[in-house]
């Protein structure tokens, strides 16, 4: 039985689309579904050590994630619009992780371009879908 779904989303144009097909399953199962984005600070970016109190950059990213997601979701019935769970860390890493700590029983995520550098070290859904505990959804772009 279905009955919570973690609907990893990232910030890409595709994000409406997967989040419809997770949409699709939760009211067929009459489940409920918990919004997820996984932001990872680029080593490019290095914490900016002179500002007291810490780095701002991730609080900022953390707090636009919570707000793309609550505008993807707004007046969704079966989607947890007030807690959206935003994580930084490696994507794969925090949808496994997080999937296993809510203890959901579908993992809903995109798949992505499969380019040279993703053959080599491998695909977030790749990942997802050959380490999760769980059943795994990898939603592809539909050729139009």
């Amino acid at each position: 039985m279905i009955t919570r779904i973690l609907v990893a989303l990232d910030a890409s144009p595709r994000a409406p689309d997967v989040f419809s097909a997770a949409n699709e399953i939760a009211t067929r199962f009459d489940a409920r579904m918990i919004l997820f984005r996984a932001i990872d600070v680029p080593p490019e970016f290095p914490p900016a050590a002179h500002v007291a109190g810490g780095d701002p950059l991730p609080a900022y990213l953390a707090r636009r994630a919570r707000e793309d997601l609550e505008a993807l979701a707004a007046g969704n019935q079966r989607a947890d619009v007030e807690h959206p769970v935003v994580v930084v860390g490696q994507p794969w890493r925090a949808i496994v992780a997080t999937a296993d700590r809510l203890d959901v029983d579908l993992i809903v995520l995109g798949s992505h371009g499969y380019h040279a550098i993703d053959r080599l070290l491998g695909t977030t859904a790749g990942k997802v879908a050959n380490m999760a505990h769980r059943n795994v959804l990898i939603v592809h772009p539909r050729l139009r």
